[in-house]
């Protein structure tokens, strides 16, 4: 029998695993890795290196957190415990303002896709569709969800795979005869070199490098609704950063050695339109399906992170107590429901600005992620300052290269936000997200803080 206010633990680590997979391979790969090529060229390589080393000591961090003390809000409430009420405050909204910008996106996406099989259909009304379904979705039990995302993670895994050896077939056959350009590794360094737009092209490109790799970090939130948070976290945490970043720069590397890097453009997703240009129409639409799984992958596991988040943050007292309310199942419906409302949102713009939604949505989402992976290597440096020598000798997962590799990291979070700014196309990010962080400030101040110093 469910217990009142208590969140079902439903996931086994197989679902934890591919949630974490299905929230970061998403559009970041399938639809945004078109951007960040055109930034920095080949050279995106490096950037998907650095960016995937930063993400796994991020994880590493929330790990350490998560096994030591699994809560339903995780960091946001490892930011209030070790930082301050307003820490937390800030980190948890943050991360609901980045699964939402993220879905976002991912619902726009979705949109794109579908216009190569019904082009003259608007966006909008696919965006309206797959809202609806995923909010039915995330009102299912746990277990069923984290089925259903299981199954969904599979299918995109399995193509990305069969995209690798593909491309491998392909360069080594010569396919590339039946095209006009040439198809090889040659391709990394015969269009302007590997880096053609110097480090700054390479810099200029972490922004959406980090989106893509955005939402990784739902597996701390996992932790409460995991059967045996003790292995299953750490499990995961050690195996999805590295299968991410693996299948990140050997999908590009493919995609630039099939195709020349400056001619991927945006014309839907980037491996659609370079099997489209390879003349194999049937495995154009096949992967625009696998891309459309993705989205609705992605989308599903976000919604489902906030939602926990929302959940975790009312029982702080940092969010409605209507957050709390669940279903029989132990599913926070009221969490789902205000989602899946918000999304809407994405339903107006798509109307409005179906071209120009993509970029914006994606920078802000940035600044979103990016704020909440460095607060949650603040907050495990806190932890580790306020416990003694032979508490932090107890920790079943500590960090690696304490302290210098979170240090390091924290840096190159703090840089990320800061070159948001440096750069005209992302500048407008950092003012909306520093508007944002603005707004929860105050909002804190009015209303939480006040109702906390009353109890």
């Amino acid at each position: 029998m469910q217990k009142e206010n208590q969140l079902s633990r439903g996931l086994s680590g197989r679902h934890i695993r591919f949630m974490a997979l299905g929230s970061a391979i998403g559009t970041g790969l399938f639809y945004g890795s078109a951007a960040a090529i055109e930034k920095a060229g080949p050279a995106v390589l490096l950037a998907y290196l650095i960016g995937g080393a930063a993400v796994f000591m991020v994880m590493r961090a929330l790990g350490e957190m998560a096994v030591h003390h699994p809560v339903a809000g995780s960091f946001s409430q490892y930011a209030s415990h070790y930082m301050g009420p307003l820490a937390g405050f800030l980190t948890g909204w943050n991360y609901v303002f980045e699964m939402l910008i993220v879905c976002l996106a991912d619902v726009t996406a979705f949109g794109f896709y579908m216009k190569l099989w019904f082009p003259d259909v608007d966006q909008w009304i696919w965006v309206l569709g797959i809202v609806c379904f995923i909010g039915a979705l995330n009102l299912c039990h746990v277990k069923i969800f984290g089925e259903m995302e299981f199954w969904l993670s599979i299918v995109k895994v399995t193509a990305i795979i069969a995209m690798i050896i593909g491309g491998v077939v392909i360069m080594m056959y010569g396919f590339g005869q039946q095209t006009e350009h040439p198809i090889g590794i040659s391709n990394l360094w015969e269009f302007g070199g590997f880096m053609p737009n110097g480090i700054e092209g390479v810099i200029a490109s972490l922004a959406i490098v980090m989106f893509a790799f955005g939402g990784i970090e739902v597996i701390g939130i996992t932790a409460s609704e995991a059967k045996d948070p003790e292995k299953t976290i750490p499990k995961a945490i050690n195996a999805v950063p590295f299968r991410i970043l693996l299948f990140y720069v050997l999908t590009i590397f493919i995609l630039m050695c099939i195709f020349p890097w400056q001619q991927i453009g945006h014309n839907g997703s980037p491996f659609v339109q370079i099997f489209s240009n390879l003349g194999i129409n049937s495995a154009a639409n096949i992967l625009n399906l696998v891309v459309i799984t993705a989205a609705i992958s992605a989308i599903n596991s976000d919604i489902f992170g906030a939602g926990r988040m929302m959940y975790g943050m009312a029982q702080e007292g940092q969010a409605p107590k209507s957050f709390m309310k669940l279903t029989r199942n132990g599913v926070p419906w009221m969490t789902v429901l205000v989602m899946s409302v918000v999304l809407l949102l994405g339903v107006v713009l798509n109307y409005l600005i179906p071209e120009q939604i993509f970029v914006l949505i994606a920078s802000i989402a940035t600044f979103a992620t990016v704020w909440v992976w460095l607060m949650i290597l603040l907050s495990q440096v806190a932890m580790r300052r306020k416990m003694s020598a032979d508490e932090v000798k107890t920790l079943k997962f500590p960090v690696p290269l304490w302290p210098v590799a979170p240090a390091l990291t924290i840096v190159f979070m703090a840089f990320v936000i800061a070159i948001l700014g440096y750069f005209e196309s992302t500048r407008m990010a950092l003012v909306v997200g520093m508007v944002w962080v603005a707004i929860l400030t105050v909002g804190y101040y009015v209303g939480i803080k006040p109702r906390m110093s009353q109890k």
